[in-house]
């Protein structure tokens, strides 16, 4: 199967919960294979920095109802903690854009 004819996955995480920008680049590497094993095409991966949170969840949301994703993978749903309560960030964006979240914990 090609990546072409998976379905896009996006993903999210929170810049200040890892050391460098190496670790970072890490975890979009290891999405990328949890993509291909559940049988996605990884897409972007946005990443939230403290300072301008929450940019780079509305580029999320906006690119989920965009392309119409369906899942959205995060590292642990901690990640979603400068939005608001991760508990309900979660309900509220499965509900407003249909996608579900995944979470694939990293090893760091």
């Amino acid at each position: 199967m090609t990546d072409y004819t998976r379905p896009l996955l996006l993903g999210y995480a929170r810049r200040d919960l890892y050391l460098s920008d190496r670790h970072v680049e890490d975890l979009k590497r290891e999405l990328g294979a949890f993509a291909h094993v559940e049988g996605f095409a990884m897409g972007s991966v946005y990443v939230e920095d403290p300072d301008t949170a929450p940019a780079a969840f509305e580029a999320l949301v906006t690119s989920v109802n965009r392309y119409q994703i369906t899942a959205v993978v995060l590292p642990g749903l901690r990640h979603l903690a400068l939005v608001g309560d991760p508990a309900e960030v979660r309900v509220r964006f499965e509900r407003v854009t249909g996608a579900r979240i995944m979470l694939h914990e990293v090893t760091p």
